[in-house]
């Protein structure tokens, strides 16, 4: 008697369980036995800006430029703007490009972009400068050596650099320092913008007259 008592009561309880099952599952919720809690909802997807956020980043003169940031370990471009001096010649307007270029990288992203989960390796006080006379004329020289810059900083420099009117436009740029002759041409290649930490981009020596 008590065996069947238990048996019916566990057929009715069985019963119970498999309607609310279906309840749910009707409401497109799968039934879980126990409870889970995921946290709050993130407040912005990585490495997205919304659209109030890309125009509160547009400034009203200058010349739009885009930039290399770190993100989600992968090089992704954000917008910035330089200024140029009415009546440069094509030398100083490069020139000008080239440090605004490296001093927006080095720059602390905006309030919007670090939400969003954007970083800079490029140190802060880095300079660069033109060809000298035998240097091919899209060749950059930084103040520190290509070579001794953090691995995630080069490979910015060069994306940006590449993807701007202070080089050539076949997507690589010629780099050395300042104190020495010689010279790197640096490709920015997809790898090097889905993975800034692989290595050092791939670059072939440049002879100098």
């Amino acid at each position: 008697m008590t065996i069947r008592g238990v048996r019916a009561r566990d057929v009715r309880v069985l019963g119970v369980v498999g309607v609310l099952a279906g309840l749910l599952a009707g409401c497109g919720i799968r039934a879980t036995q126990v409870p889970t809690d995921f946290g709050p909802a993130p407040s912005m997807v990585p490495c997205e800006l919304s659209v109030t956020d890309l125009a509160t980043q547009a400034t009203p003169s200058g010349i739009p430029v885009e930039v290399f940031l770190l993100c989600s370990g992968a090089l992704v471009r954000v917008n910035r703007s330089v200024q140029v001096t009415e009546g440069a010649d094509e030398t100083q307007r490069r020139d000008v490009v080239a440090q605004s270029l490296l001093d927006a990288l080095a720059g602390d992203p905006s309030d919007a972009e670090d939400e969003a989960g954007y970083r800079t390796a490029v140190p802060t006080g880095l300079t660069v400068t033109g060809p000298r006379p035998a240097d091919p004329v899209d060749t950059l020289r930084l103040s520190t050596p290509p070579d001794a810059l953090p691995q995630y900083a080069l490979a910015q420099i060069v994306c940006t650099f590449a993807d701007s009117a202070a080089a050539g436009d076949n997507g690589s740029v010629v780099l050395g320092s300042t104190s020495a002759d010689t010279l790197r041409r640096y490709d920015c290649t997809a790898e090097v913008q889905s993975n800034p930490g692989s290595g050092t981009p791939p670059s072939t020596e440049v002879g100098v007259s």
